[in-house]
């Protein structure tokens, strides 16, 4: 009698970890977090202020869950400004809408751009709070993924008016901080004058 309610609290146990409990969604340490434009476009003088980051989503449970909407939120002294638009992917980006995140994980490069109302926001010099939310189906309150401090130097500000200028953050394992950086990316060529450019090779020729 004892063995048989031994092997049925077993089956119980086991049927609510893999088939019942919902678990959650975390995220790991970003290897890298940038802060700056969005692809530069020639026919585009001011593209939007962008976040991106690279991380691992994966749930707690094997059932997986779904994530129905990302967002991240950044704190600048007493400024704070959402960057509600979420694209995820690595060589084909999407628009997030929904995203199913197994135990075994889903990495890829998330971008999270302002709305259009939030276009005139700037990286200066000053102490940043990154919050990352994901919205899970099911849950009524957003899950908080993601809390890093950052600063932007006065120095490094001050590359960030160079056009295409971004500010990189590279996770150091050996000092267990973020390395910032500033690049500068070229412009990314209309597609329309692009393809216009090459009818009018193919007319020289």
């Amino acid at each position: 009698m004892s063995v048989s309610i031994l092997a049925l609290s077993i089956s119980g146990v086991t049927a609510w970890l893999t088939l019942l409990r919902r678990g959650t969604v975390r995220m790991t340490q970003p290897t890298v977090v940038f802060f700056g434009p969005d692809a530069l476009r020639a026919d585009k003088l001011s593209p939007p202020p962008k976040i991106y980051l690279r991380a691992l989503l994966f749930s707690t449970s094997k059932r997986g869950r779904v994530v129905e909407s990302m967002h991240a939120a950044l704190h600048r002294n007493e400024s704070h400004q959402n960057f509600n638009i979420w694209v995820h992917g690595d060589d084909k980006l999407v628009r997030g809408s929904g995203l199913f995140v197994g135990e075994t994980g889903v990495a890829a490069n998330h971008h999270f751009l302002t709305p259009k109302d939030g276009c005139s926001f700037q990286f200066i010099a000053g102490k940043y709070h990154l919050k990352v939310y994901a919205r899970l189906l099911g849950d009524r309150e957003p899950k908080l993924l993601l809390s890093q401090e950052f600063e932007i130097s006065p120095d490094l500000a001050a590359s960030l008016h160079l056009p295409g200028a971004g500010l990189y953050f590279d996770w150091g394992p050996d000092s267990s901080r973020y390395l910032p950086h500033v690049e500068q990316r070229p412009p990314t060529p209309d597609p329309a004058k692009f393809l216009e450019a090459l009818a009018l090779a193919g007319r020289d020729e």
